[in-house]
């Protein structure tokens, strides 16, 4: 039987956290499909928009060998997204892991014979750290453009 299994995430600002969970996903499923959060989703789940576009976004994931599909993900619940897909297993990094929503996601995910796979959250770079750099070298250039106007 093929496993298939689903790791979702934004993917913004792409860096070596995002590329852990695909290569670890890609090793305990036969058939990986990356769930890229759509611009719309992500503005009413994190309340900002990602800086790089769903479809750039999708397209350097889709390139990755690890990834065998794409998919991009246009409603916040997952029940929904395994729906469409058929997902046997899906992947979250573990500071999901004990929190309300990685509760409710086992707990939906139990009902409908999906597992929950967690693997272990890179620490040293996020995406929220990149964007807080981006801003404040946005700061700093906004500044110095004030004082030499």
């Amino acid at each position: 039987m093929t496993v298939i299994g689903y790791a979702p995430g934004a993917y913004d600002l792409f860096h070596i956290g995002h590329l852990n969970v695909l290569r670890r996903a890609a090793e305990h499923c036969d058939h990986l499909v990356a769930g890229v959060v759509s611009d719309e989703v992500l503005l009413l789940t994190k309340g900002r928009a990602p800086v790089v576009p769903l479809a750039e976004r999708m397209e350097i994931v889709g390139n990755l060998r690890c990834v065998d599909s794409v998919h991009a993900e246009t409603v916040p619940d997952k029940i929904n997204t395994w729906r469409e897909v058929g997902f046997d297993v899906i992947f979250k990094g573990d500071d999901w892991r004990g929190t309300p929503k990685g509760d409710r996601l086992e707990r939906d995910f139990a009902a409908v014979g999906v597992r929950v796979h967690y693997f272990p959250y890179t620490m040293h770079t996020s995406s929220t750290q990149l964007r807080r750099a981006l801003d404040a070298l946005a700061g700093r250039a906004r500044r110095r453009e004030a004082l030499t106007s």
